[in-house]
Parts: structure tokens; C-alpha cells; sequence
């Protein structure tokens, strides 16, 4: 069995054996019996062997052993890769889009041009690596398995909404690759060449950056909160709307906040009796870090950054939020009614159970909460009422609308792919 040890790749070795579509849907039959504990199952193993062009979209292949595979051009979308050893495998032009791959060994993987859009890499292991053999001469043989492909090489990846939370991408070789609106929570990509990579609107959050390079990439509103950047590279950088630990707006240092929405929430419960009412526009409120709660309703926070805030049951009826960033925020059971949230960006937002449908000013006026171009790429709203909402031009890709209420919901020109809950017809 060959054995990984640490160091540059050299020489190739041409040691696979081809498998056939046949005889590859054979092994997943027996790997799919023994995960399903009957009688006749046996793990996959494809280690070494020559896979190219197969379709194995969809197959459950959870635990299989792919070291030093060919997977070049493999159909593997949707399928269940979760702690699969994939090392030193080769898997350039791959589909492994919505495919999951959680806790899989990447290391030495070669990922050249992959497509792995949705894909889940939750705590994947894409550092470098090579794969050796025993040799009587010289101990150990530096081997790979295809002479094209390149170890930790994910140069042109396609990694779109991907989700690599707490991922291992130290020292990975990701020129040109998109990230765009990837989660990258916690992720190291310590000394990782990200040249020219694509990373709007990625989530990096607490990842570890430092001696990256990221000469020449697009971290358009990208998240870098409590990112480490020591000695990262990020000259000729697009780093424009980035949100980073500086404030983004009006600083709680500056302004009572604190004060100010509870002097808001006093207002609002006592019908103008105490308190008063208070403007956030252009403010960042993430000192804040809980308003779990209060009744912030017709509250003005154009522009305001409420980011990661825990915001569960606030009330926000007819609050005026155009373009602000509620990204990653705990919004779960809030009131939205009749809100307006045209150009806000929702992505990541935990949305389930929360009141988004139309607010009733009178016996025959209706306000409607309006979602008019708002990002809501991978939020929850699970079980949330958005009646009659308005999401014309809204990029709602990747979100789950499972058990929403959608009737009389407005979807015209909404970006959509990978939403899950949503009709065809909508």
C-alpha cells in the first residue's frame, strides 16, 4: 500500500488499471449493500485505477479509498464523497458539483479546472502531499498517478458557494480558481497561492491567511472578520467592500448605539411615550452583538452593517434596511413584516420561522416586505412566511425555502440555483 510522506512530487508512474463503467457500477453496488448492512457489500476500493470520463453521479461513496486514482473528467455530481481518501488523486475537469465531500482526504489531489459549485468540503483535507512506495534501493519512490496532473494543483477550480468551513488548504496551488461566495470559515490557506483568484463575497472569517498570496485577486465584500493576514500578499488586490475588523461604517466608539436602541425599543413599546426614536443609517452595529429581542419596529439602519448579530425574534415591522449587510446574522422567528430590504445582503442568514409576508396598515392597505435585488445566496428561511413578498432580481442560489410559505411571493428574474423549496413554476 502506498504510503504518504511530505515533499515535492517527481518522477511519474504509470501503475493504474483501467476499470469499466460496468465494472465500476458492480463496486458501487457492493459498497451501497454494505452501508446498507446487507449481505454481499464490500468497500470500494479505485486506488490506482483509471476511472476517467466515468459516471458515478449520485452514488453513495462515503469511506471509499481513491489513492492515486484517475479521475479526469468523472461525472461524480451529487454524490457522497464524506471521509473518502482521495490522495494524490487525479481529478482535473471533474463535475463534483453539489457533491459532498466532508472530512474527505484531498491531500496531493490534483483539482486542475474541477467544477465543485455547492460542493461541501466541510473540514476537507486539500494540504500538500505526495504519494510514495517502497523501494529496495533507494527506500521510498516518489510516485504519482497520471504524469498530467499536478499535486495540490487547483489552479482554475471551480469552487462557487462551495462550502469549506474549517477546510485544510495550506500551501494549495488555487491561480485563477473562483471562490465566489464560498464559506471558508476558519479555513487555512496558510502560504496558499491564490494569484488572481476569484473571492467575492467569499466568507473567510477566522481563516488563517497568513503568507498567502493573493496578488492580483477579487475579494469584492468578501468577509475577513478576525482573519490572521501576517505577512499575506494582497497587492493589486480588489479588496473594495471587503469587511474587515475595521469598521465599516459609523463606529460604536463614536455614537451610544447601545443606548440609542434601547432608547428605540422604550419608543416603540410604549407607543412614543418614552424613549425616542433612533436613525442607524450607515452605522456598524456588530459591537453590539445581541439585539435578540427588542422591538426595533420602523427602526432606520439604511446602509448599516448588522453583521454575524444575534437578531432572533427582533421585531423589525416596516424597518427601512436598503443596503444593509445582515450577512451570517441570527434573524430566526424575527418579524419583517412589511420591511424594506431592497439591495441588503442576507447571505448565510439563519431566516427560519421569520415573519416576511405583508404588514396590514389598515382594513384595505397592505405593506409588502421588499427582497427588490437582495442577496440571499445559502440562507435558511425554513418555515418562513414570505407571502406576497417582493424578490424581483433577488439572487436567492443555494437557499433552502423548505416549508416557506410562498403564496402570492413575487420571484420574478431571482437567481435560483441550488435553492432548494421552490416550485419550478415560481
Amino acid at each position: 500500500m502506498p504510503v504518504p510522506v511530505p515533499g515535492p512530487m517527481s518522477e511519474a508512474a504509470h501503475i493504474t488499471r483501467r476499470i469499466s463503467q460496468a465494472e465500476a457500477d458492480r463496486i458501487c453496488a457492493r459498497h451501497d449493500r454494505l452501508w446498507s448492512s446487507k449481505p454481499g457489500g464490500a468497500r470500494a476500493v479505485f486506488a490506482w485505477a483509471d476511472l476517467s470520463g466515468l459516471d458515478l453521479s449520485g452514488r453513495n461513496l462515503c469511506d471509499a479509498d481513491f489513492s492515486g486514482a484517475v479521475l479526469a473528467n468523472c461525472n461524480l455530481r451529487g454524490s457522497r464523497l464524506d471521509h473518502a481518501t482521495l490522495f494524490g488523486a487525479d481529478l482535473q475537469e471533474c463535475d463534483l458539483r453539489d457533491s459532498s465531500l466532508r472530512r474527505a482526504d484531498l491531500r496531493a489531489a490534483c483539482l486542475r479546472n474541477a467544477d465543485l459549485t455547492g460542493a461541501d468540503l466541510f473540514e476537507a483535507d486539500l494540504r500538500e502531499g505526495v504519494l510514495a512506495a517502497a523501494d529496495p534501493k533507494f527506500g521510498f519512490r516518489r510516485i504519482e498517478a497520471g504524469g498530467q496532473a499536478r499535486v495540490g494543483d487547483a489552479q482554475g477550480a471551480k469552487l462557487v458557494g462551495a462550502n469549506l468551513e474549517r477546510s485544510k488548504l495550506s500551501g494549495v496551488i488555487a491561480v485563477k480558481a473562483d471562490f465566489t461566495d464560498a464559506v471558508l470559515k476558519d479555513a487555512r490557506l496558510v502560504r496558499a497561492n491564490l494569484k488572481q483568484a476569484t473571492m467575492q463575497g467569499a466568507n473567510l472569517s477566522g481563516a488563517d491567511l497568513s503568507g498567502a498570496d493573493l496578488d492580483g485577486a477579487d475579494l469584492r465584500n468578501a468577509v475577513l472578520v478576525g482573519a490572521k493576514t501576517l505577512s499575506w500578499n494582497v497587492q493589486n488586490a480588489n479588496m473594495a467592500g471587503a469587511l474587515t475588523d475595521k469598521p465599516a461604517g459609523i463606529a460604536a466608539t463614536s455614537m451610544p448605539y447601545k443606548t440609542m436602541i434601547q432608547d428605540h425599543a422604550r419608543w416603540c413599546e410604549s407607543d412614543g411615550q418614552q424613549g425616542t426614536p433612533s436613525v442607524f443609517d450607515g452605522a456598524d452595529l456588530r459591537a453590539l452583538e445581541t439585539v435578540r429581542g427588542y422591538n426595533l419596529t420602523a427602526l432606520s439602519g439604511k446602509g448599516a452593517v448588522f453583521y454575524g448579530l444575534d437578531m432572533e425574534g427582533v421585531q423589525l415591522q416596516g424597518a427601512h434596511l436598503e443596503g444593509a449587510d445582515l450577512r451570517n446574522c441570527n434573524l430566526r422567528r424575527a418579524d419583517l413584516r412589511g420591511a424594506k430590504l431592497a439591495d441588503a445582503k442576507l447571505s448565510g442568514s439563519d431566516l427560519r420561522e421569520a415573519q416576511m409576508g405583508p404588514l396590514l396598515l389598515g382594513a384595505d392597505r397592505v405593506l409588502a416586505c421588499d427582497l427588490r435585488r437582495a442577496e440571499l445566496k445559502g440562507a435558511d428561511l425554513t418555515g418562513a412566511d414570505v407571502r406576497q413578498a417582493i424578490f424581483i432580481d433577488a439572487d436567492v442560489s443555494r437557499a433552502n425555502f423548505t416549508g416557506a410559505l410562498l403564496r402570492q411571493a413575487n420571484f420574478t428574474g431571482v437567481a435560483r440555483h441550488g435553492a432548494r423549496g421552490l416550485d419550478e413554476t415560481i
